[in-house]
């Protein structure tokens, strides 16, 4: 795989590499805003704006310094100006986040990438379609699943067994239903576009099947597409490094005891490793 990562001008500053918009966590799920924020600027955006609810804001803060806090009642505002929209790590599906979820479609241009991982996913299948996502009106462009089977097996309205006994097939229904790039999350994801471009990872292992990886890579494509990346060839991409990221934190630490966070870690080791491969 050749997908050249952005380009770092010389003569640039925060702007040039675009602004990530987190909408993410929940009280009883600070983690996923953490997790979900620093992997997009780890990877190299601009600006990380997290919007969330005023504990999740204090434990992300607790933790680091780099993030730009967004209270929920202001998130309008910063929906308009982002580059990437991330939706659903870390959210629950009660009805504060269907508000949310609901706030992202009503206020987002049709042109703003924007990626919907975990309870976004659930929401948007518990939900009937046409009341939270109206394909009449308003028909988004660029928009991003990234369903583990579970989820991929509620957007469809089958089996988790269904979803299993055919990964490919399952990821190019939802992209045929909802009109996006689909990264349908497993030991070998596989990615597929609605232009019918489609990729099977190879990088990866099982020390990755722990609470958090999921939300590491909705921020590393994240921080890819907010660069400048063409959607597609961005999922591609992260799901690439993020794999790259298991295997180097899985060599050092074992496939026991890695974590969301030595992910994190691993992104510089991962995106150094692939500019020398495809060099």
């Amino acid at each position: 795989m050749e997908f050249k990562l952005p380009i770092r001008k010389e003569n640039s500053n925060k702007s040039t590499y675009g602004r990530v918009l987190n909408i993410a966590g929940s009280d009883y799920m600070p983690g996923a805003a953490y997790l979900s924020s620093v992997s997009a600027l780890k990877t190299g955006c601009g600006y990380c704006y997290l919007c969330s609810t005023e504990r999740v804001i204090d434990a992300v803060a607790a933790q680091t310094q780099n993030v730009v806090f967004v209270p929920q009642n202001k998130v309008q505002n910063y929906i308009q100006d982002a580059d990437v929209i991330e939706s659903g790590c870390g959210w629950g599906t009660d009805i504060q986040a269907v508000k949310m979820f609901s706030k992202i479609i009503d206020n987002a241009s049709v042109e703003t990438p924007i990626i919907l991982d975990a309870d976004a996913l659930n929401i948007l299948a518990q939900n009937e379609f046409d009341q939270i996502y109206d394909f009449t009106n308003k028909k988004f462009e660029k928009l991003v699943f990234t369903p583990h089977p579970k989820e991929a097996s509620r957007l469809l309205g089958i089996t988790l067994e269904e979803v299993l006994s055919n990964i490919e097939q399952g990821a190019k229904k939802i992209t045929q239903k909802f009109n996006c790039v689909t990264v349908l999350k497993t030991h070998k994801t596989f990615i597929c576009s609605p232009d019918g471009r489609t990729y099977t990872n190879n990088t990866g292992n099982n020390s990755m099947a722990k609470a958090g990886s999921g939300d590491v890579l909705t921020g590393i494509i994240s921080g890819l597409i907010s660069q400048g990346m063409e959607i597609f060839e961005a999922c591609c991409l992260g799901v690439y490094l993020h794999g790259l990221c298991g295997d180097i934190a899985k060599e050092k630490l074992t496939e026991y005891s890695v974590m969301a966070e030595d992910l994190i870690s691993s992104i510089p080791c991962a995106i150094k490793k692939y500019l020398s491969e495809i060099m």
